[in-house]
């Protein structure tokens, strides 16, 4: 096993970026859009191969065990590269099965996590229960040996490419807060009772996705952490999930497209457009010094803090603004279904923009983040 943090910070990135050039598809450049398993596999098993599926994860249980810079290094390196529905079982469940889960729990699925074979979605958001989320009404009441599911679940990111599914569910309706009664369960996705309809987001991909619950039978070994107490499982979760949403790469991957459509358009001199680009590439440099930040917490074992629902807006509001621009250099071109060619380069900035519009909603909208975040500052200066 190689401790990829013996290489120095020049030959790691050296290591990355050869990587890649010589062994990322060519069908894949350019492609920004999450890609489908499908569409992925081929790729996602040359980097299980390389022992390279999950750059976070201790060696004991498969990952690469990267060092915070090198984390940064590997995400910068990984730019060009589009990703699969792998990130929801690779960057939120793994760390918390390692954490929380039992150890048949974890026999059972980190290796076949890190392989692709066992795929996950996340049951979390409800019709009414969104950013709000401790308002879930999906229940789970314990019959025997197992837990019996009756709920829905929206907005459930590739469901449809998904083998499992983890969820969280009521389990006591007499708790005294809205907080208390949830557990956290796992599923396969296949199980009776379970019925999935895709929802066609603004590109036209059915990435969203509707769950239903009926009657679905889980076993009493699928709960993940003590019954009841899934709240704490899940806001780990959610500290993760908005870590990897907050993750500069995507700003930095949307200002490298604007920085080529730019210069396809001669406006390398342009005054008007330096000025706006320089500040959004200072915005972008914050924006990896604060994600550093709330990593290093994450790599010493500790909770993620309220705060780190900072780095969520700050990351998603960026990215809106970079790709505003990118659709307004690009000219008559950017509104193009299916991308242009700038100079060498086959960028889509229309689809850029359309993905960019939903990840200020997702892992908790922006306004109720801001919420949040203003009532925690108003509590800790009474």
């Amino acid at each position: 096993m190689i401790d990829w943090n013996r290489l120095s910070e020049d030959e790691f990135r050296h290591e990355v970026r050869t990587f890649y050039k010589k062994e990322y598809p060519t069908r894949l450049d350019g492609v920004w859009h999450h890609l489908t398993w499908d569409e992925s596999r081929d790729w996602y098993r040359k980097l299980y191969e390389k022992g390279w599926s999950a750059p976070s994860w201790p060696v004991e249980h498969g990952g690469m065990n990267l060092d915070i810079s090198r984390q940064l290094i590997f995400n910068e390196e990984r730019l060009d590269v589009a990703r699969g529905p792998d990130f929801v079982g690779i960057s939120m469940l793994g760390p918390i099965l390692i954490k929380y889960g039992t150890e048949e729990q974890k026999r059972t699925h980190l290796t076949k996590t890190l392989s692709g074979e066992h795929r996950w979605a996340q049951g979390y958001s409800e019709p009414g229960a969104g950013s709000d989320l401790a308002s879930l009404k999906t229940e789970a009441r314990l019959e025997g040996d197992e837990y019996v599911i009756n709920g829905q679940k929206i907005w459930t990111s590739w469901a449809l490419d998904a083998t499992h599914i983890f969820v969280l569910v009521r389990t006591d309706n007499q708790a005294a807060k809205k907080q208390q009664g949830i557990s956290f369960l796992l599923a396969y996705i296949k199980s009776p009772g379970i019925t999935i309809r895709g929802i066609r987001n603004l590109t036209g991909r059915p990435a969203f996705c509707e769950v239903f619950f009926d009657n679905v039978r889980v076993p009493k070994s699928n709960l993940v952490g003590e019954p009841n107490k899934g709240w704490t499982v899940a806001k780990s979760l959610v500290g993760i999930e908005r870590l990897f949403i907050g993750s500069p790469k995507h700003c930095q991957f949307a200002l490298d497209r604007l920085t080529r459509v730019a210069r396809a358009k001669g406006l390398d001199s342009d005054a008007g457009y330096l000025d706006d680009v320089t500040k959004l590439r200072l915005d972008v440099e914050d924006l990896a010094t604060l994600y550093a930040h709330f990593v290093d917490i994450v790599r010493r074992g500790e909770e993620l803090p309220v705060e780190v629902a900072m780095l969520k807006i700050f990351a998603t509001d960026t990215l809106q603004l970079i790709t505003e621009k990118l659709l307004e250099v690009s000219g008559e071109s950017g509104v193009m279904t299916g991308g242009a060619t700038f100079g060498n380069h086959f960028i889509d900035p229309l689809n850029m923009y359309y993905m960019a519009r939903p990840t200020t909603i997702g892992g908790g909208s922006n306004e109720v983040l801001r919420d949040v975040l203003a009532k925690q500052l108003l509590a800790s200066a009474s």
